[in-house]
């Protein structure tokens, strides 16, 4: 198909022109909205406050919104209507929080002043690490926490809205931009919801989400230029060992947890196979995101409780065949480790008289831990621990929780030990792609030829944006029931962790991420191509959309 040149005439407006879309980078980029922070409201606040000054929202003021998650933070909603009957409908997300800045050093103080620290960089470049210097040299670039993961995106949407209240395209656009998209996805769980009531309230059609999340980088010093027709999946899956205790004067009476948590992750780190191929495109291998032993003070008992958890990625591998797989590695883990203690035991009683004792590690899904206790201690008892635990976690985040749950189980049925224990906990992030869907298919085809036409840029079909993002939450591409071998072994499932699967299965939206060319998120040199983000990807996102609302 022939394409269609977009229209060149420039609006007027806020938001438009470059120099006005870097400033609305920097003032939402100077509100250090970290996850978890009081300036992660504030970025809500000042959102909802900058779209409120469009006329458009002065005049249909129910269609803005500043909504509640469950732990009191905020995410923003904004409808621009295309007319009573209109029902196609586009929306735009993005997240407003940001990883904390401690990486930057020396530099901290000026992580986000975006054109401070720019101008300081430039200044010291030859100081920089050698694949900045090539970019201090070659592009125009802007430095600061957020630039580029994501409040690029943001601004870029809310021009996009304001485009849209000038009766640009030819359907709805809604903008629904985020907290907490860096740890637990709050903002995107409780958006859901609201996505699925605003549907019904105003009659809307969801025909694609639209994220904006930046170009990630495949390798190192990979320069390719990626539209992405889906998001990758991930879960995270956890390891309890409860050894036997023992003085450490007598250790062959007892087995060290952290020896089996460290057997375990040689077991599992970078383990290729673990990694999931789809059309060319591989999942990393899992790697470890937390070991230690449980221990509350120093002693000289060995550590009897350890515990190791794993960040793995899925694309479209079922959650059985992922459950079976770490089981699987449990096991031999567990055989490894009998036959490891009794030759050491061996040997050691050719050089003192003793008796070589043997030992038999349990593996057990969290799921037949919790039976086995409802069946031997009753209903009650569990019921008491997993309110304990809940009632007061303090300051614990989840994973700290989930952790202390198993744990208090696994001290309850003290009888099954030695045993590993695995299971989840969160976030999950359900993987989701378009690859097969008509309508994104042929505009993500539309939009290369684009690239290629007008800008001379070859972009690069990517099924699975590989850094995690709340596309995750726009619908699901198994059933419910395909998930029950997770939710029955994620122990906060439902007790203060969940997703609205229901509704996710409601919704299940088409989804796109088309975003900015950036380098080094989440690093002290994390860095926006403001050229590429406000001529190039500005004009692509706005005949993206008219590409999405054409089918």
């Amino acid at each position: 198909m022939k394409i269609l040149q977009q229209k060149t005439t420039i609006l007027e407006g806020r938001w438009q022109m470059k120099n006005q879309l870097l400033d609305l980078l920097c003032e939402l980029v100077q509100i250090p909205s970290v996850t978890h922070s009081n300036a992660e409201i504030a970025v809500a606040e000042y959102v909802e406050k900058k779209l409120r000054e469009l006329p458009y929202f002065q005049q249909n003021a129910e269609y803005l919104t500043l909504h509640q998650t469950e732990d009191n933070r905020k995410f923003v909603t904004a409808l621009v209507k295309k007319g009573a009957n209109e029902k196609k409908t586009i929306i735009l997300v993005s997240h407003f929080d940001v990883v904390g800045v401690e990486d930057y050093g020396n530099w901290k103080e000026f992580a986000f002043n975006p054109k401070k620290i720019t101008s300081l960089f430039y200044k010291n470049k030859h100081s920089m690490p050698e694949n900045v210097q090539k970019d201090l040299e070659q592009g125009n670039w802007l430095f600061g926490r957020g630039t580029m993961d994501m409040k690029c995106g943001l601004a870029l949407h809310m021009s996009l809205i304001e485009e849209a209240c000038t009766d640009a395209f030819d359907g709805n656009i809604l903008l629904l931009s985020v907290c907490d998209e860096e740890v637990n996805s709050v903002g995107m769980r409780n958006a859901a919801p609201i996505l699925s009531e605003l549907s019904k309230q105003h009659d809307l059609d969801y025909i694609a989400c639209l994220n904006s999340e930046p170009m990630f980088s495949r390798y190192p010093g990979d320069e390719n230029k990626y539209i992405y027709s889906g998001s990758i999946g991930k879960v995270l899956p956890g390891f309890l060992c409860y050894g036997k205790e023992t003085h450490v004067g007598e250790p062959f009476s007892g087995l060290n947890a952290n020896y089996m948590a460290s057997q375990l992750t040689c077991e599992l780190e970078l383990n290729t196979e673990f990694c999931e191929a789809v059309e060319g495109e591989v999942t990393p291998p899992p790697t470890n995101l937390m070991q230690k032993d449980l221990k509350k003070e120093y002693n000289v008992q060995i550590p009897h409780r350890a515990v190791t958890l794993f960040n793995m990625f899925m694309m479209e591998q079922s959650m059985h065949t992922v459950v079976t797989q770490l089981r699987q590695s449990a096991e031999k883990v567990a055989r490894s480790i009998e036959q490891g203690y009794r030759k050491k035991a061996i040997r050691f009683s050719t050089l003192e008289e003793s008796i070589a004792k043997e030992i038999n590690v349990k593996v057990l899904n969290f799921d037949e831990l919790l039976q086995y206790a409802l069946k031997t201690y009753g209903k009650e008892e569990v019921e008491r621990i997993q309110a304990n635990v809940i009632n007061n976690r303090g300051n614990k985040d989840d994973r700290d929780v989930s952790i202390h749950l198993v744990e208090e189980f696994t001290i309850l049925c003290k009888e099954l030990s030695p045993m590993i224990v695995m299971f989840f906990a969160p976030p999950y992030y359900p993987s989701v792609s378009s690859r097969k869907h008509p309508r994104i298919q042929w505009v993500v085809q539309e939009m290369m030829d684009y690239a290629k036409e007008n800008y001379n840029i070859e972009l690069k079909k990517q099924n699975y944006f590989a850094g995690l993002s709340d596309l995750s939450y726009t619908g699901l591409q198994t059933p419910i029931s395909s998930l029950g071998c997770l939710t029955s072994n994620m122990p906060l499932w439902d007790k203060g962790y969940s997703i609205p699967l229901d509704v996710l299965e409601e919704l299940n939206i088409p989804v796109l991420n088309l975003g900015p060319i950036g380098r080094d998120a989440h690093k002290w040199t994390e860095r926006l191509d403001i050229d590429n983000a406000f001529n190039v990807l500005r004009d692509m996102l706005s005949v993206t959309i008219t590409r999405l609302l054409m089918r």
